[in-house]
């Protein structure tokens, strides 16, 4: 008798958790946070380029310094700075996290500049590898990016909603952190790494 009145009050509460929205808010959750790992992947596998990147321009502008160590100093910085699915929540962790990536986004955009002075190095096999490499991870970080804000507004629309925002009060769901800039085009404007290759000699 006790296993059947078990069984159908766990019957009721999933269909009461179901009802109210429950397994709305974890799957939504998730959404969160596969997104995020996502978003941290591409950073990640933009971090990863930067050290063979450094030494190929240092193989042709050793007198660039100052760049170079910018560049590693704002991605040693990046290193220093994770987030997980447990502390999204937070608003401050999320903008370090940010103003991380956007220091090595500006230091990279600075090397690319210097690599403009540097004809034999724009068309250095290495070089040229590692420009598609950091161009096409630039394009998976904003794609990225773009899924994770989406993921996160959905969520916070969902747990503001009634019934679910009773659910979300009980259970102690809160709207999540999402990226902030103050100018929105600077997020879309990833460092410039399309150079024209330089036009064959005329023979």
């Amino acid at each position: 008798m006790r296993k059947i009145l078990a069984g159908i009050l766990a019957l009721a509460a999933t269909l009461l958790l179901g009802g109210c929205g429950y397994n709305d808010i974890q799957r939504a959750d998730e959404g969160v946070n596969a997104a995020w790992s996502e978003v941290v992947n591409q950073y990640q596998r933009r971090a990863d380029l930067i050290p063979n990147l450094v030494e190929t321009v240092k193989g042709f502008a050793q007198q660039e310094k100052d760049v170079l160590t910018q560049v590693t100093e704002a991605r040693a910085k990046v290193g220093q700075v994770n987030i997980n699915p447990q502390t999204l929540n937070d608003p401050a962790s999320l903008q370090r996290f940010q103003e991380a990536q956007s220091g090595l986004s500006s230091a990279l955009s600075r090397l690319m500049v210097v690599v403009e002075k540097y004809p034999e190095l724009k068309s250095d096999k290495n070089f040229l590898e590692l420009q598609a490499q950091l161009e096409g991870t630039e394009n998976r970080i904003t794609v990225a990016r773009n899924r994770y804000i989406k993921a996160v507004q959905d969520f916070n629309v969902l747990i503001r909603e009634f019934p679910v925002n009773l659910t979300a009060m009980v259970f102690g769901y809160k709207p999540k952190a999402n990226f902030t800039v103050e100018n929105e085009r600077a997020i879309q404007t990833a460092p410039k790494v399309d150079f024209n290759k330089p036009a064959a000699p005329k023979q």
